[in-house]
């Protein structure tokens, strides 16, 4: 497994070592799956998050959209379990904050997210 790793504003960095074969890997990975939205990938428009249909508005019709954020995770080449999950909305700015801790098959990862 080998990605280039992202800059705090989400772009690629030029010049920088690739992660390879390491929690950070896999950790870039689901980060990445998780900000592409279902339909956006012209190769495989089934691809994705899928945000409208399963997330998006769903906390207030008193449903979970845990479920399929987790679902996406696990999902992701090279994770093999969630350890620690918590998600929290905050209404007024629209964001979903997740923080996972997860088992992959190179070791423990965490991260955070605002998505």
């Amino acid at each position: 497994m080998r990605y280039r790793q992202l800059d705090a504003g989400g772009d690629y960095t030029i010049g920088k070592p690739f992660l390879a074969n390491s929690p950070q890997a896999v950790a870039q990975a689901v980060a990445t799956g998780l900000r592409l939205n279902q339909g956006e990938w012209f190769v495989d428009t089934t691809d994705g998050m899928p945000w409208q249909s399963q997330v998006l508005g769903h906390r207030f019709a008193g449903r979970n959209p845990d479920a399929a954020v987790k679902a996406r995770i696990l999902g992701t080449t090279g994770v093999k379990q969630i350890t620690a999950y918590t998600s929290t909305f905050d209404g007024p700015s629209r964001a979903m904050s997740i923080s996972v801790t997860l088992d992959t098959i190179y070791g423990a990862a965490n991260f955070t997210q605002t998505l």
